[in-house]
């Protein structure tokens, strides 16, 4: 049955070498993203524990039935990818990235799932590490740059980084928004982008922040998790009249988290949400 909505996968904290890294996890995700058929795969960074080069080349073995399959894939750095020089190494495996070490990438997608769908999507995916730090940043001197990607005519908007603009619950205190958060914000509301999609916390989360949906991922490979969480990865499915956005647990089923109707900005989610440090809701 052909899909009516724009669909998004999104990918994120791998963490390749980290004792807590389980591959087939990963290997079982990687499956299920075949499967859906997604007009568009994110992979927000963290790809690494360390940002050592066979923990790259681990993550690209990895992700290579994604990559071969010629899905749209956006893939970009995180903090632990930026440790230790890394970003060479994340250039090697990924062909992305400049010789100080940004790894900014800007995507135009026609789509052709029909009237409900958007037709033209434009993503903006920054790198927004800093080496050797956990805290992230844009920075004033990008802004303009972003600017003049969002300034074609788009039915979807879509920016992607790896740390998040506003605090996660449950992750205790907030040290790893990224420093210039607020002025993100508001350029985020100037040049009317739908979407962000974020991770670094390994913790799902979903908010309707100023007309701009913000989507956080948790980790999809490793067991560094928070209370009750799983791994997990998330699909966005997008129309011009709704955002659905679903947690999918690798090999073990899926959660809706929320739903955006996009006349009236409402955003229903998951009273579970609310929850999922609770065993007896959010682990059953």
């Amino acid at each position: 049955m052909r899909r009516d909505s724009f669909l998004i996968v999104q990918l994120s904290d791998l963490h390749c070498g980290s004792p807590y890294f389980d591959p087939e996890l990963l290997a079982c995700a990687v499956g299920e993203v075949r499967a859906a058929d997604p007009d568009l795969v994110l992979v927000g960074g963290d790809l690494t524990a360390e940002g050592y080069a066979g923990e790259f080349r681990t993550a690209r073995r990895h992700l290579e039935p994604i990559l071969d399959a010629g899905f749209p894939t956006v893939v970009i750095p995180g903090n632990h990818d930026a440790k230790n020089v890394g970003y060479l190494h994340f250039r090697d495996a990924f062909g992305i990235g400049d010789v100080e070490g940004k790894a900014d990438t800007v995507l135009t997608l026609t789509s052709d799932r029909g009237p409900a769908a958007p037709a033209r999507v434009t993503v903006v995916a920054l790198d927004s590490t800093k080496p050797d730090l956990a805290e992230g940043e844009i920075g004033r001197e990008r802004y303009a740059w972003i600017r003049r990607q969002f300034a074609g005519e788009a039915d979807l908007r879509l920016l992607a980084l790896h740390h998040h603009l506003v605090p996660v619950p449950g992750t205790g205190r907030e040290r790893n928004t990224i420093w210039d958060a607020g002025d993100v914000l508001a350029l985020l509301d100037e040049l009317d982008v739908h979407i962000v999609l974020s991770g670094h916390k390994h913790v799902p989360f979903v908010w309707l922040l100023n007309g701009v949906l913000i989507v956080n991922s948790g980790t999809v490979s490793s067991y560094r998790l928070r209370g009750y969480t799983r791994p997990s990865y998330n699909l966005v499915e997008v129309t011009r009249d709704r955002v659905r956005v679903t947690f999918r647990y690798p090999g073990a089923g899926e959660r809706s988290a929320g739903e955006l109707d996009v006349p009236t900005m409402q955003l229903r989610t998951n009273p579970e949400l609310a929850g999922m440090f609770t065993k007896s809701t959010w682990n059953p």
